[in-house]
């Protein structure tokens, strides 16, 4: 009797694992049947930066994450140079640009964002920062003649930078490196997004700058980049919408301290568009 107990729970068992591993199977294909989607960005907290585990995490990630799902698709993210945005885009490396890109105004090249790439509904406010190091004196633009400016490459930080008469210009790789040269007085200034200046200024390695609120640009908008005639801009459109609505948007921001920034509200852009 014993032995036959023992056979059963033996069978039992194995059936059990049959079943798990066929669910898990299943999981697995479902997951793998979904098309998958580029996402192109460059670290930037808060919007995608990694978290102490090596995890990609920040408010477009988490965005973009949410909007793709719902959408039926598999995210995955690309690490990107910034001045490369374009031909990645084009050249299918990427699907879309999700990255706090700021879709209005041109680039140094004199040539509209909106004319490059498909842009969805402005969805957070931004705007250029002066980031100095303390006691640099540079309060006003009189200041900054003479001085040396640094950007990253092909950014709207690097078009606002050159537009101050009597600086030395020289580009950086990423807005973080620009931190650094101003850090390690390699440059004077340099202009980021707000969104990082505020999140990297005063704290840890960067301690020493600060930002110059006198000197800040016009507010500027946030969008997503898709390439031009792609399904994807209305996709997205929809689901921003759908997340605006039913408090998303709005929840996700203030996790990230951008609660003050984010759009929720698209009618307005709805109506701009007809």
């Amino acid at each position: 009797m014993k032995k036959a107990i023992k056979i059963l729970s033996l069978a039992m068992a194995v059936m059990l694992a049959v079943l798990c591993f066929a669910g898990c199977g299943a999981k697995e294909a479902k997951q793998e049947d979904k098309p998958t989607v580029v996402i192109g960005y460059t670290i930037y907290e808060p919007m995608n930066y990694q978290d102490a585990n090596g995890k990609l995490i920040g408010f477009d990630t988490e965005l973009a994450e949410k909007v793709f799902e719902n959408l039926g698709y598999k995210p995955s993210f690309k690490l990107i140079e910034w001045s490369n945005k374009y031909t990645d885009l084009n050249s299918g490396v990427i699907d879309c640009i999700w990255n706090g890109f700021t879709c209005n105004g041109a680039d140094d090249d004199g040539i509209q964002r909106s004319e490059k790439v498909d842009f969805t509904y402005r969805y957070m406010e931004n705007q250029q920062a002066i980031v100095v190091k303390k006691g640099s004196g540079i309060t006003g633009a009189a200041d900054l003649a003479g001085k040396i400016a640094t950007a990253e490459a092909g950014s709207a930080g690097e078009s606002y930078a050159k537009g101050f008469e009597g600086t030395t210009y020289k580009s950086v790789t990423k807005q973080t490196d620009g931190l650094m040269e101003v850090n390690s007085k390699t440059a004077d200034f340099a202009v980021v997004d707000i969104q990082l200046a505020k999140s990297y200024c005063g704290k840890g390695d960067y301690a020493d700058l600060e930002i110059v609120e006198a000197l800040s640009s016009d507010i500027e908008y946030y969008a997503i980049g898709c390439k031009k005639n792609s399904e994807l801009t209305a996709k997205i459109n929809a689901e921003l919408e759908k997340l605006g609505k039913d408090g998303f948007l709005k929840t996700l921001a203030d996790k990230y301290g951008l609660g003050n920034s984010v759009v929720v509200d698209f009618e307005n852009q709805k109506v701009d568009e007809k």
